[in-house]
């Protein structure tokens, strides 16, 4: 009841405030600016998250900064009918974001530009992860200082066998599927021909989408575009010389460089957005509405999966994440829920329990699940209980398989003098003892419960995706895939970006999708090691993507870790 009122006091007070600066951007309006100035830096969210009413000990951030992908995808709509304004100024510094936020930054200005708009981008560095971004512009600038560190994607592929044996420990690991790699970074002394196999497709597919985005944005062949990869990295007279940016200019001159006026003795800014609003007679107005936004839920799995709701790490703990969930199927304004998994895996048993939460989420309203970064392993079992899977193009996907094991500590522990002995009764009895290996029958029961997990992960995975347990096992053992190549394997069904799946959600619940409000439930916390994960995996099982195994990186960025 009290609603309403208050939804027109806060409307008359928005309109008041409206029409009271009307003359001040009037005014204003006579020099509305034909340039707008953007910042892209760190990793932009795809929509806003919510801002800290206090902010202390936080350095405020920069003009111009983009807050999310969604944030500048308004923006651009909103000048891009402005038939004064010729362009945007992109500045990209330090950007570092995974390749479908990446693509979908590369088909907003795509979409600006469409419009009869000219995007100038410049920066002082940039990586071959950021490269892409900076390239996409009309105009490619670079501070005479800069560097274009484009030398294309490596991979490492780590394993610490020999280094345990060396100190006297002893890794004891079964796993169901030779694909199933995880347990190698700590029993090989060497890395394995499938790791190398399933880096080299990865590598394969970033590099093709490398080498086809500078041949499209610097009307390069292939050929040209590898070349121009192999001869980096580039001081900024270098890459002038190369073809790879169109000319090296100060920041303080950019205002000039894009024909702006000057005052006397001071070289022009670019204004920024907020700035531009300000000369608008009529900006945008969010005005309080009557009817209510449809809602989407979005609960996040993000980080290594693990059993219970507490404790420090960068973890998706299943008791929390299945608070989320019901929280989401609760909420009777959320219409759809869309599952954003960015996790390796971990426990199966914890695995499981997020598994039956989807789903009984999926019973009341439409589930889709949705990965950018990487969905593997238990991460994966989490996703099939949605109605449907969406996958960016090159997201890790896929991992189905089953580890356990343990570490031996006691030849460790004989060098430092320190003497454990084990009493038992029970033949199992010592099973998780740290200071010895499996016996024969203790060896036996591991592999038993290793065997059973798999075929119940095969059975859970067929069952959602429609097939036999054969045909699912064909396509795990561990097998890791991209987004692109799981959808030829099915098991994900569409491939797309986070806009793309929060829309499908809604059209799923028929509600319409193109104005919505999202709300997260859920969500990652600090840093777990791998390490501490596995060893405690004696029990439960485990179903996990080795994130410290091996690693894929563009030089110049920090090693990007699929974790």
């Amino acid at each position: 009841m009290l609603r309403l009122p208050f939804l027109l006091v806060v409307n008359l007070f928005l309109g008041l405030r409206l029409l009271l600066g009307l003359p001040f951007r009037l005014i204003a309006g006579r020099k509305r600016p034909t340039w707008v100035r953007f910042r892209l830096s760190g990793t932009p969210p795809y929509r806003p998250r919510p801002v800290p009413r206090f902010r202390w000990g936080r350095a405020p951030e920069e003009p111009a900064t983009v807050t999310s992908v969604e944030a500048l995808g308004r923006a651009l709509k909103l000048l891009a009918r402005d038939a004064k304004l010729e362009g945007i100024l992109l500045e990209v510094e330090g950007l570092g974001v995974p390749d479908a936020r990446r693509e979908a930054l590369r088909a907003l200005l795509s979409d600006f530009q469409a419009a009869g708009k000219r995007v100038v981008s410049w920066a002082v560095m940039v990586d071959t992860d950021a490269y892409p971004v900076l390239a996409a512009a009309d105009e490619v600038l670079l501070a005479p200082m800069g560097r274009v560190e484009l030398v294309g994607y490596a991979a490492e592929a780590t394993v610490l066998g020999e280094a345990f044996e060396r100190v006297g420990i002893q890794a004891h690991f079964a796993r169901r599927g030779d694909y199933k790699t995880a347990p190698e970074l700590f029993t090989d002394g060497k890395v394995s021909d499938i790791q190398r196999q399933t880096l080299e497709s990865f590598l394969d597919e970033r590099y093709g989408a490398l080498v086809a985005a500078i041949a499209a944005d610097r009307g390069k062949t292939p050929e040209e575009a590898r070349a121009l990869i192999d001869a980096g990295p580039y001081s900024a007279k270098r890459a002038l010389e190369a073809g790879l940016v169109d000319g090296l200019v100060h920041e303080a001159d950019l205002g000039t460089h894009l024909g702006l006026e000057a005052k006397k003795d001071e070289e022009p800014p670019v204004p920024t957005f907020d700035a531009y609003l300000e000369t608008l007679a009529f900006p945008p107005v969010k005005w309080r509405r009557f009817k209510r936004k449809p809602r989407l839920a979005v609960v996040d799995v993000a980080g290594i999966i693990i059993p219970g709701g507490g404790g420090a790490g960068r973890f998706a703990a299943a008791d929390s994440v299945v608070k989320a969930l019901r929280q989401a199927g609760r909420d009777t304004r959320a219409k759809a829920v869309v599952l954003a998994v960015s996790s390796p895996g971990g426990s199966a048993l914890a695995s499981e329990q997020i598994l039956e939460a989807v789903k009984r989420v999926a019973k009341q309203k439409p589930v889709i699940a949705y990965v950018d970064q990487v969905c593997a392993s238990g991460g994966y079992m989490a996703a099939i209980g949605a109605k449907e899977i969406w996958s960016a193009p090159h997201a890790v996907v896929g991992s189905i398989g089953i580890f356990m094991g343990k570490f031996d500590y006691g030849a460790l522990l004989e060098k430092l003098g320190i003497h454990r002995t084990t009493l038992a009764r029970g033949e199992n009895a010592a099973f998780f003892s740290s200071s010895r290996a499996f016996t024969p029958h203790e060896r036996a029961a591991l592999e038993r419960e290793v065997e059973e997990g798999y075929q119940s992960f095969l059975e859970l995975v067929a069952q959602a995706r429609g097939r036999t347990k054969e045909e699912i096992h064909q396509r795990a053992e561990g097998r890791v895939y991209s987004g692109l190549r799981a959808k030829e394997a099915g098991l994900v069904d569409r491939i797309g970006g986070f806009e793309e799946v929060c829309r499908h959600a809604l059209e799923e619940a028929r509600v319409a999708s193109d104005d919505f409000e999202l709300v997260r439930y859920g969500g990652a916390r600090g840093g777990l090691s791998l390490l501490k994960l596995l060893s405690g995996a004696a029990h439960p099982a485990t179903y996990a993507f080795c994130t410290a195994s091996w690693s894929l990186w563009g030089f110049g960025a920090a090693s990007r870790r699929f974790d």
